[in-house]
């Protein structure tokens, strides 16, 4: 797929145990160029700077030092300077919660170069990324996500309109596809994931991408009893209309409405509108909107029924409902083989003496090894 190469001749490459060399591997567009080794590093170096002319990062351009994160772990608890994760052990869920910018972004680009790794969006970018990396391999038995945000939708929506509207300065750029990687990852992670959006929440633009990503997102109607916080909105923003590409190509907006192509284009009309959840439900951004008198039982419920079920079970449902639409070579591979060919078929929950398969018609629940891959 990667190299497009013909069919038959891949037939051949395949079943070849001596593999092809020379000429006919540069003929056949399995590699690009045949070096004797006496001038590979000499190569090397000259392809690398034919790349590297052509970028249009000014020459004096200066790079952005990533100094090491501040992450601290006490107990179950994880924190970072923008996002926190509290470990339930007991119930197999982690609690996050990602905040919003404490003050306004800078005006222009170069406010943002002059902060480096304190601009939020790249600071959120890498703690989401170390988060999700801690908990998928060293919290294997932890299978579900809730993600929640908190802060102000006004400085989040200002952050993204400085990645919009600067969208040609390289540091700008970097931040964007920093940003899609990290929500691609957050994407194809082999653990059920429900935002819950309730008030005193910014799920604005970069971060509403959070709530598309989940597999089911709540947002509760109205304000808690007692509270005089405001009810909780949502907002779209310039971020969530191409930006961040999922693995088979298309935004998580147009996944999400696969049926309905035209209500992406309705939608960008809503941008910088808040959202109340009457209203977000009619506009298909967010999947139940229950009341305060409903909130804490159906979320609860919710989450216990979702940690019952088979962890195998989940892997492959989620993988094939979060990547509907065309197929690509990235959602051939993580979408779809990751999930089932390397994990869920040679797992006992599948085969084993106590698996799904085994169990079914009998009456008896599957005895299963909670872990995620």
């Amino acid at each position: 797929d990667k190299r497009r190469v013909r069919r038959d001749r891949a037939d051949v490459f395949c079943t070849l145990e001596e593999g092809i060399k020379g000429r006919r591997a540069v003929e056949w567009g399995l590699v690009d160029e045949v070096v004797p080794r006496s001038k590979l590093d000499e190569v090397i170096k000259r392809r690398a700077a034919e790349v590297a002319a052509r970028t249009d990062r000014p020459a004096g351009a200066r790079g952005i030092v990533l100094a090491p994160l501040a992450r601290s772990i006490e107990g179950d608890r994880i924190a970072y300077g923008h996002v926190t994760c509290e470990i339930d052990r007991k119930r197999g869920v982690a609690e996050i919660t990602v905040s919003a910018p404490g003050s306004p972004p800078p005006a222009d680009a170069s406010g943002a170069h002059a902060l480096g790794a304190a601009f939020w969006p790249l600071g959120l970018a890498r703690e989401l990324d170390d988060l999700i990396l801690h908990l998928r391999t060293n919290e294997d038995e932890i299978g579900v996500w809730v993600i929640r945000t908190v802060g102000s939708p006004e400085t989040v929506e200002a952050c993204d309109r400085l990645l919009v509207d600067h969208a040609a300065d390289w540091l700008m750029r970097e931040v964007r596809l920093y940003l899609k990687r990290v929500f691609k990852r957050l994407d194809v992670s082999s653990r059920s994931i429900f935002a819950l959006i309730e008030p005193g929440s910014c799920f604005t633009g970069t971060l509403l991408e959070l709530a598309l990503a989940a597999d089911r997102s709540y947002m509760l109607d109205g304000a808690r009893e007692g509270d005089t916080t405001a009810p909780a909105t949502v907002r779209l923003t310039g971020m969530n209309f191409g930006a961040c590409p999922m693995v088979n190509g298309l935004t998580r907006l147009e996944s999400r409405f696969l049926g309905e192509p035209g209500r992406v284009d309705d939608l960008k009309g809503r941008i910088g509108q808040d959202m109340e959840a009457a209203a977000a439900g009619d506009a298909g951004l967010v999947t139940l909107t229950p009341d305060d008198i409903d909130w804490d039982d159906e979320v609860r419920i919710a989450i216990e029924e979702r940690v019952a079920f088979s962890p195998d079970a989940l892997t492959g449902m989620e993988a094939s409902l979060r990547f509907g639409g065309p197929e690509t070579l990235e959602s051939k591979i993580f979408a779809r083989l990751s999930a089932w060919q390397n994990w869920i078929f040679q797992r006992p929950n599948a085969v084993g003496p106590k698996g799904a398969l085994r169990v079914y018609g009998t009456g008896e629940r599957g005895d299963f090894d909670r872990r995620r891959v």
